[in-house]
């Protein structure tokens, strides 16, 4: 099937051919045009365009301070910008559009003393559950068990949140963010303290989660090898879109030294025998 993502010609001097995940008709879910933004007079987005079909993992790459997680906050209207628009669901950012929207942030700071559970901090997010102190464990449980069999924290109810580590924390803010149903999924650095080793299963999780409840996930990553694998469309962005493509395409030397400012090794996926 052939996309209407047109041709693009990057400044990395590609073409790209057709966006190859189907014809897309519908509206985007997210649609950016010529955004611009500047910190005390010092240029972050300099003009950006993108746009986001239904149903696809879309990496933004780049370097520190190349605007990525200015982007994801301007498409939750928390970052108003200087000049250009954003658009979700083909509605300028507000109140029903917002209300499809999960994001999970780079970092939740929480004070140790932070006294609520994994349960009682889940059981905040759904209207049925809000009052979860009025309520048994097993009912509170009953009506979020879809997030957290998604997720893996089933293991993790009883816990205080304060005492969870780095990976365990993203797995629930996940959680936290699936139970309202969203159409679109925001992530700033999903892996940010997971260890090394769990990174990858981390984005199966992400991907199966995606697959199952046909989301649109926007993910802000550093991990080129995790982006190779599991996104279908990349951004490089650095103050603009410096290139976009499948991670095929955006993957090599010449589109990540555009990006990057710098030589960065090209990830090569290499196929292993099961």
């Amino acid at each position: 099937m052939q996309s209407n993502r047109e041709k693009t010609s990057c400044s990395c001097g590609h073409t790209h051919p057709p966006h190859p995940s189907g014809e897309r008709k519908d509206v985007p879910v997210v649609e950016i045009q010529g955004a611009k933004l500047a910190f005390n007079g010092v240029p972050v987005l300099r003009g950006v365009d993108l746009r986001i079909p239904a149903g696809e993992i879309v990496a933004l790459i780049g370097p520190n301070g190349s605007g990525k997680t200015t982007l994801l906050r301007a498409m939750l209207g928390l970052q108003k910008l200087d000049a250009g628009s954003v658009q979700l669901f083909g509605q300028p950012v507000s109140g029903p559009g917002l209300g499809k929207v999960g994001y999970v942030p780079q970092r939740l700071p929480l004070e140790r003393t932070f006294p609520l559970t994994v349960r009682e901090f889940l059981a905040l997010r759904l209207k049925e559950t809000r009052f979860w102190f009025f309520q048994t464990k097993k009912h509170t449980t009953d009506l979020i068990l879809a997030a957290i069999v998604d997720m893996g924290v089933e293991p993790l109810l009883d816990k205080p949140v304060a005492s969870l580590s780095g990976g365990q924390l993203q797995r629930v803010l996940i959680a936290f963010s699936l139970l309202h149903q969203p159409k679109l999924l925001l992530l700033d650095e999903p892996t940010a303290g997971v260890d090394t080793p769990g990174e990858q299963s981390f984005y199966e999780m992400i991907t199966r989660v995606q697959q199952q409840r046909h989301l649109t996930v926007v993910l802000v990553s550093h991990d080129l090898s995790m982006v190779y694998r599991h996104a279908s469309w990349v951004y490089a962005l650095n103050g603009v879109i410096c290139c976009e493509g499948t991670p095929e395409q955006v993957m090599n030397a010449e589109s990540l030294k555009q990006a990057y400012g710098i030589h960065v090794s090209p990830y090569h996926h290499h196929h292993h025998a099961h």
